[in-house]
């Protein structure tokens, strides 16, 4: 029987063969998910680096709220850095709940996928 790493890394490895990788001009959006905090960050992979990231510590609320917080919050982030396209990758974690949430505040800050 598989352990639950194990096929969220075989879903995340699906998910890597079909999303293009990021550019300088649509970067990709990395989302890791542990038990306390959500953790965000925006890597271009043509040059291998990470543009910036986030978490939700220090946030308050429910974790799917403080999801939606930060989704909001690096949005304005994204946009004060002129990204405004992106490629979302969930990291072989379902797209429900605190994916999800983040996903949504993201749009709601004018990123679009």
């Amino acid at each position: 029987m598989l352990k639950k790493l194990q096929l969220r890394k075989r879903r995340h490895n699906k998910i890597r063969k079909i999303i293009s990788a990021g550019t300088a001009l649509r970067p990709r959006i990395v989302v890791y998910r542990s038990n306390t905090l959500t953790h965000v960050n925006v890597v271009n992979d043509e040059i291998g680096t990470v543009l910036t990231s986030a978490s939700t510590r220090g946030l308050k609320g429910t974790p799917v709220e403080k999801s939606k917080l930060l989704g909001t919050t690096f949005a304005e982030t994204l946009l004060n850095l002129k990204i405004q396209e992106i490629v979302f990758d969930r990291n072989g974690f379902r797209y429900h709940g605190r994916v999800k949430s983040l996903a949504e505040g993201l749009r709601e800050g004018g990123i679009k996928f």
